[in-house]
């Protein structure tokens, strides 16, 4: 058994305390750090407090282009919109959101591939006329964004709400044209018709976007079987339309011409009447002279008459007077006559 004393008294000397060990020198910043953080992990905090700064900075400020719209907006709530130039936000409170006020274009029953080919969408420009008749009509509508916080928080898919409200204003007035007129002369109606119902749609929804223009791009029965038949129709009316403006191009070509001949032989006649008339008036004139000298003298002027009136017929004929018993003939001629005139005539 082994038995342990344990002497404390004056005579023992106290054990001494362990000396401490001696502390690395610290100078400046670092003697206020407590000696378990590292030098490298203040440096990272001090590496991310200065991106966070600069991020803070940097999205304290946008730029709006010339194209764009900027709806700033603070806990959900709207606070402004901007225009082109550079602006100032609070960072993490306030947020932008861009959007794009150009006109764009989508079409109606036919789409455009990468390659800028066309193809049909399915039945979607499939309507029916007012003669119950089925149309394959297509349509391009050129819109904008009027109203940027409208078109941001009013609907989830504004394209799309105008997209069906187009259809569905196309195919209200698709269906009072017969398939003729949508096809030739009512185009330009249906134009005026469709866009009046979609702006009318358009304000009463107010989905922040304003239809420009929309026009039919092609209009034609959907089967192939008809399409000739449509075309020939639609050929033999131009053909129409051709010989009607020919027909009065005629028509206005040969009435001047027609009523100035028709000017012209009313002159002539006019003329004519007058100087028949004027003759007549000389003969009547020279008739009563006559008469005049035939009451003085009748069988003188009888003779006379008779001489002039066979010299007006028979003017080469010689006259030989006789009285019926004798033969002697007394030719009534110029005896100052020319050997020539004297010569009967051989015919």
């Amino acid at each position: 058994m082994d038995i342990n004393f344990t002497t404390n008294g004056p005579d023992r000397p106290e054990q001494e305390p362990p000396r401490a060990q001696k502390e690395p020198k610290k100078d400046g910043f670092w003697k206020k750090l407590p000696g378990r953080i590292p030098k490298s992990a203040v440096t990272g905090v001090l590496v991310l407090v200065a991106i966070a700064a600069l991020t803070l900075v940097s999205g304290s400020y946008y730029r709006v282009d010339e194209q764009e719209t900027a709806v700033v907006t603070m806990f959900g709530k709207h606070v402004r919109s901007d225009t082109a130039g550079l602006y100032f936000k609070i960072p993490l409170l306030q947020k932008v959101e861009k959007v794009d006020t150009t006109i764009h274009g989508t079409g109606i029953g036919y789409a455009v591939n990468n390659d800028g080919q066309t193809f049909t969408v399915g039945t979607e420009g499939i309507m029916i006329t007012s003669d119950f008749n089925l149309i394959d009509i297509d349509f391009y509508m050129e819109y904008r964004v009027s109203d940027p916080v409208a078109y941001l928080y009013n609907s989830s898919q504004p394209e799309l709400i105008l997209k069906n409200m187009a259809m569905a204003a196309i195919r209200s007035t698709v269906i009072d044209f017969t398939v003729d007129d949508a096809i030739t002369i009512g185009k330009s109606q249906i134009q005026t018709q469709v866009k009046q119902k979609l702006q009318e749609s358009l304000a009463k929804e107010n989905i922040g976007l304003q239809v420009i223009n929309i026009t039919v791009q092609d209009a034609e029965p959907p089967t192939s079987e008809i399409v000739g038949a449509f075309k020939a129709v639609e050929t033999a009316k131009q053909g129409k339309d051709t010989a009607v403006n020919n027909a009065k191009q005629y028509q206005n070509e040969q009435i001047p011409a027609a009523e100035a001949n028709a000017d012209k032989i009313i002159q002539n006649a006019q003329a004519q009447k007058q100087a028949r008339i004027a003759e007549a008036e000389g003969q009547v004139a020279r008739f009563n002279a006559m008469y005049e000298q035939y009451k003085l003298n009748p069988l003188i002027t009888k003779q006379r008459m008779f001489y002039e009136s066979l010299e007006s017929v028979l003017p080469r004929a010689k006259v030989i007077i006789t009285d019926g018993s004798t033969q002697t003939l007394y030719p009534v001629e110029s005896f100052s006559d020319t050997g020539d005139q004297n010569k009967e005539d051989p015919s």
